[in-house]
């Protein structure tokens, strides 16, 4: 099978969908010939990268059974290659994709981009495409809900390197990254992209005056919503506490990954935005670090309770704090929780596998393509 990829968002340009076009692009080409087109330069580059790619996969669709896009931002470029082509498209969809412009914006150019992108990327754009393959059922319910026919959406959950991040580290290593001692210290970890439905903000405030004070928070990552998480900390008094490190390069966060205790997700619901998934709790679950998340959006497909990590209800403050005393009563989650945690990644989210499903879907939606044709053909 022959499969051109685009990509709009690709390493080294760091993010969630960047990591997952990377791997899902890796590992297919593990099992089929894969052209890949991809953006390395960010999303500023997008409107010289978007004309580039549609011509470049104008010149060179005659060679390749299908087309698949990273995530519904280029969803232009299937209704266009739909004029010069029979092939079959496809795209990832990863939340925001179906569910931007949800919220009710005051801002009267805001709205006005809203409008265009219901009017023209869902209605017109993302239906053009034969299959949508979605990283949560949650992203699958809005789509529906958004007039899609299901019978042209799919599940397929992100995947994960189980070995990637894996590292020997020591809590010394730890210490290190962070400037400080953790003895005696019980460790918890949030790290990736820090926008408000990620809840970090909301867990400071909430919870972490509820736990006791030898309870660290480590924040590892950057986002829209750090001035907000910064004023947390000082409005609480918990910067003894609380350690905010940014930005950080992949071996910093390899330590990280597998000397903290529990890692949280601690979302909460956001007008507008929606978790389409969340890799960053599967990559923790591969280092057997246990996650404890809210119970909503694509951390409900991506944490299974009481196998990869602990779902509790979002924005329950209490159930937050009572859950983590709980999980902390024995020891470290890390070691009581942590093999079992890693085997049910190895059997569930190993990105040679999921691979090995895109290309089953893909494989499915050509023969379909096919069937289609033959049948236009025997009608005329």
């Amino acid at each position: 099978m022959k499969i051109l990829f685009i990509s709009r968002a690709y390493p080294p340009t760091v993010g969630g969908i960047e990591n997952q076009n990377y791997e899902l692009a890796k590992w297919l080409s593990e099992i089929a010939e894969v052209k890949i087109i991809a953006n390395t330069r960010g999303r500023k580059f997008l409107p010289i990268f978007a004309p580039y790619a549609l011509l470049r996969a104008l010149f060179l669709m005659h060679k390749y059974d299908a087309l698949l896009i990273g995530d519904g931002t280029l969803a232009i470029l299937s209704w266009i290659m739909k004029i010069f082509y029979k092939k079959p498209t496809l795209c990832v969809i990863h939340g925001l994709d179906i569910n931007y412009g949800s919220a009710s914006l005051g801002v009267w150019y805001e709205k006005i981009l809203i409008k265009l992108y219901q009017t023209f990327w869902i209605e017109i754009f993302i239906k053009s495409f034969d299959k949508l393959i979605a990283v949560g059922n949650e992203t699958v319910k809005v789509a529906v809900e958004k007039g899609i026919p299901d019978e042209k959406i799919v599940f397929i959950p992100n995947g994960v390197d189980t070995e990637k991040h894996l590292t020997q580290s020591a809590k010394a290593d730890l210490e290190k990254i962070i400037g400080q001692s953790v003895a005696d210290k019980k460790v918890l970890l949030t790290s990736g992209r820090l926008a408000k439905r990620k809840g970090v903000a909301w867990f400071i405030a909430n919870v972490m005056p509820k736990l006791a004070e030898n309870f660290v928070y480590i924040i590892a990552g950057d986002g829209p919503d750090k001035e907000n998480i910064q004023q947390a900390i000082k409005n609480n008094k918990l910067e003894n506490r609380i350690t905010m490190l940014g930005y950080i390069p992949d071996e910093a966060k390899n330590v990280l990954l597998n000397t903290a205790d529990l890692f949280v997700q601690p979302n909460i619901k956001v007008a507008g935005d929606m978790e389409g998934f969340g890799i960053s709790v599967i990559e923790a679950g591969a280092c057997r670090l246990p996650v404890l998340a809210s119970n909503m959006e694509g951390l409900k497909d991506a944490i299974k309770d009481g196998k990869n990590g602990f779902l509790v209800e979002p924005e329950n403050a209490q159930a937050y704090a009572d859950k983590i005393n709980e999980l902390f009563k024995s020891g470290s989650p890390r070691e009581l929780f942590g093999e079992t945690v890693r085997n049910f990644v190895l059997a569930n989210y190993q990105w040679k596998n999921i691979a090995q499903q895109y290309l089953t879907e893909i494989q499915k939606t050509i023969n379909e393509n096919l069937k289609s044709q033959i049948s236009m053909s025997n009608k005329i």
